[in-house]
């Protein structure tokens, strides 16, 4: 069974609309692993039906090596991001993981992706799921 961590801040939106997504594609077949950055952005997700959740520094930092997947916002991969609930730690074990990183091209911070082409964020995390299949079922 894959294990794919879905990781979010401040109000855990973004990662809870993943969750319930994935949830809705994959049924059980696959352990979905929320790890926020903060409480409420963990309990958004295990609302969305994650199997299991943590929160903080520690959890992101323990979990991110285990996961097959690691999805959510590009925001997850940039130190001081989402207000500062992005530690630096947190996003070098994510960039460091072995796990496959499929993430949102959207974020708050002062970066821009060249070459991406704006679109509606349920069109994004279709496409999102779109490429988790793809990956699973290689």
């Amino acid at each position: 069974m894959k294990k794919i961590a879905v990781i979010d801040g401040q109000g855990g939106g973004i990662g809870s609309l993943i969750t319930k997504k994935l949830r809705e594609e994959f049924g059980e077949t696959i352990e979905i692993i929320a790890l926020g950055t903060n409480s409420t952005a963990t309990a958004a997700m295990m609302k969305a039906r994650a199997n299991k959740g943590a929160t903080g520094e520690n959890a992101i930092v323990i979990n991110v090596p285990k996961m097959d997947i690691i999805t959510g916002s590009l925001s997850i991969a940039l130190s001081q991001a989402m207000l500062g609930e992005l530690t630096l730690k947190m996003a070098e074990a994510i960039c460091l993981s072995d796990a496959k990183k499929i993430l949102l091209p959207i974020n708050q911070e002062a970066v821009e992706i060249i070459g991406i082409v704006k679109e509606p964020l349920p069109h994004l995390i279709e496409k999102l799921i779109q490429r988790i299949k793809e990956v699973i079922y290689v």
